[in-house]
C-alpha cells in the first residue's frame, strides 16, 4: 500500500514537472513569429496611430478628414511607405476615414495587413 502511494506521488510530481517543462518551451506571445516581423508589425501599428492622430488634428482644423497626400503636404506625417509596408487612406465624405497598411516587400509575403478607421481601432483584416 505504501509503495503504491509512493508510486502515485512520483507520477503526480513527474506530470507536474512535464507540464512546467512544456510551458517553458512553448513559443512566446508572438506565436513563433520571427523577431523582425514582430518589430515591423509593432512599428506599423505605431505608424497607424500616428496617421490616426494626424487625421483627428486635420479634422479639427479643416472640418474634414484628409487623404494621405494632404497629410503629407500639411506636414502632419512624412512617410508614404515604410518598413516594407504601403499605407493607403480612404476618406468617405470627409467625415470618415480608413487607413490600411499592407506588406509591399516581396520578402514579407504572408506578413499581416492592418487597418484602422476613424474610431482609431486597429484590426487585422
Amino acid at each position: 500500500m505504501k509503495a503504491a502511494g509512493a508510486l502515485l506521488g512520483l507520477l503526480i510530481v513527474l506530470a507536474i514537472g512535464y507540464l512546467v517543462y512544456k510551458a517553458e518551451l512553448a513559443p512566446g506571445p508572438g506565436g513563433g513569429t520571427n523577431p523582425a516581423e514582430q518589430i515591423d508589425t509593432v512599428g506599423v501599428t505605431t505608424d497607424l496611430v500616428a496617421i490616426g492622430q494626424a487625421e483627428k488634428l486635420y479634422l479639427a482644423s479643416h472640418g474634414s478628414y484628409a487623404t494621405l497626400e494632404q497629410l503629407e503636404q500639411e506636414g502632419s506625417i512624412s512617410f508614404h511607405s515604410r518598413r516594407g509596408y504601403n499605407y493607403r487612406v480612404e476618406v468617405d465624405d470627409g467625415q470618415h476615414f480608413k487607413v490600411a497598411a499592407t506588406p509591399a516587400d516581396p520578402a514579407k509575403a504572408g506578413w499581416p495587413s492592418f487597418s484602422m478607421d476613424d474610431t482609431l481601432q486597429i484590426s487585422r483584416p
